[in-house]
């Protein structure tokens, strides 16, 4: 754990108030998500549950949990305010794991069976993860009387206590999940594909939003095609807007037109427009190929600001590698396009210099209408990993990444070729064969 991050007991958490970045109360937390792993690791953080003024009860990540302190919960004030509703490979906190009666480890030995009072959780160094790493419990049975005490508590590690976690062999989609936790979208990926339709279909529907949404991008098309038609419709537009807005816009343009628009209708009107517009490019273009979300930052911006926004984790290490310099507005599409910012430079210099002092406006950008091959040419001759594209009007509409001009000049198959090339041994050891067993 990082030195000096706070440890958080989640019965201090239940009720205190939510608000967004602005100050105005959303709600109030009611409960908490996690996800528990095989053995005795301690059971990650997925996010909390909060009840909105209307009684609806949503589901906040903790990805979008930007303050956790004295007595109140900031977010970054997205909010997804569909109803919660809880997976079969979510525990809730409050509601499950306490009053639970475990199994106290002692020299390494069981000695004695206590009642869970509460668990504390911590935020890991240098990622936005939190696990709940610690257990507050009390000896003794149950209950007891004005005459008997009611034994010692004490606090120790979750891996102090039995009774919670996963069996280590078993093969459920929790288990599977519990194993494979620690395997990069693209490894989890070739797992699935490699997983029978039932049990694809089981991992697929336990998988939170964003990972099920970076998981997606990597697989083939029939898998991506199969498994956002086994989501419910709500739940698969949750997916799509989590996704990358291109990728998002490639898997809507194989359904069919009616499965499309109800689809869009259910995303947020800033990502489905997003998405609509990627969809006016034709596929194999820059305008097709692009994500619509860039790091955008304005002239008077500073290189501590920018570095500020290559630090985010979300974003892969090809967009963050360059910032775009628009006049506003800083949405795609922005103002005028002035020019970009490369990484090395901003390391180069002081943290107040202005950005639009740094500006490297030498390379024309991409037209959006601009075919593959000349994407590709311009990547290769210049040595670039991600590109501007501009419109005629000289607006910023979005940025290429090398990663997605590989993916449309590759065979159309490579991914099924690369499965079968990279035997996945997790994907032999869950007893899974290849999609046609059943």
């Amino acid at each position: 754990m990082a030195a000096g991050a706070p440890r958080i007991f989640v019965s201090h958490l239940a009720g205190i108030a939510v608000f967004d970045p602005s100050g105005d109360q959303v709600g109030r937390v009611r409960d908490l998500v996690a996800i528990l792993r095989v053995g005795r690791r301690p059971p990650r953080l997925l996010g909390l549950v909060v009840e909105l003024s209307t009684r609806r009860r949503i589901f906040l990540p903790m990805t979008r949990v930007t303050g956790i302190e004295s007595g109140q919960v900031i977010t970054t004030g997205v909010l997804n305010v569909r109803r919660f509703e809880q997976r079969p490979t979510e525990r809730l906190v409050l509601g499950e794991l306490l009053d639970r009666r475990v199994t106290l480890v002692e020299a390494g030995e069981p000695s004695e069976t206590v009642t869970v009072l509460d668990v504390s959780i911590q935020q890991l160094p240098a990622r936005r993860d939190w696990e709940i790493d610690r257990v507050f419990v009390r000896k003794g049975k149950p209950g007891g009387t004005f005459r008997r005490a009611r034994g010692e508590t004490l606090t120790v590690e979750w891996s102090a206590v039995t009774g919670f976690s996963l069996e280590e062999h078993g093969q459920g989609a929790e288990n599977l999940l519990a194993t494979f936790e620690q395997l990069r979208p693209a490894d989890l990926a070739n797992v699935l594909h490699h997983l029978s339709p039932k049990r694809r279909a089981e991992v697929a529907a336990a998988l939170d939003d964003d990972r099920l949404a970076d998981v997606l991008e990597e697989l083939p098309e029939d898998d991506q095609i199969e498994i956002l038609g086994k989501l419910k419709e709500e739940r698969a537009a949750d997916v799509l807007e989590a996704m990358d807005p291109d990728d998002a816009a490639d898997l809507l343009g194989e359904l069919p037109e009616e499965d499309k628009e109800r689809l869009l209708a259910l995303m947020r009107p800033d990502d489905a427009a997003d998405v609509r517009r990627l969809m006016a490019y034709e596929e194999r273009t820059a305008g097709g190929l692009m994500t619509t979300e860039p790091i955008v930052l304005r002239p008077d911006a500073t290189v501590a600001d920018a570095l500020a926004r290559v630090r985010n984790p979300d974003l892969s290490p090809a967009l963050a590698a360059q910032v775009y310099v628009c006049r506003p507005p800083d949405e795609t599409p922005t103002g005028k396009y002035l020019g970009t910012v490369h990484f090395q430079r901003l390391l180069r210099d002081p943290p107040y210099t202005l950005v639009g002092s740094m500006i490297d406006d030498d390379l024309r950008p991409l037209d959006p209408e601009a075919v593959l091959p000349v994407v590709a040419g311009f990547f290769a001759t210049y040595d670039m990993v991600a590109a501007p594209v501009v419109d005629e009007s000289g607006s910023l509409l979005g940025a290429v990444t090398v990663d997605d001009v590989l993916d449309h000049m590759l065979p159309e198959d490579w991914r099924e070729t690369e499965f079968h090339l990279a035997e996945e041994p997790s994907a032999q050891a869950s007893g899974e064969g290849a999609p046609h067993d059943s």
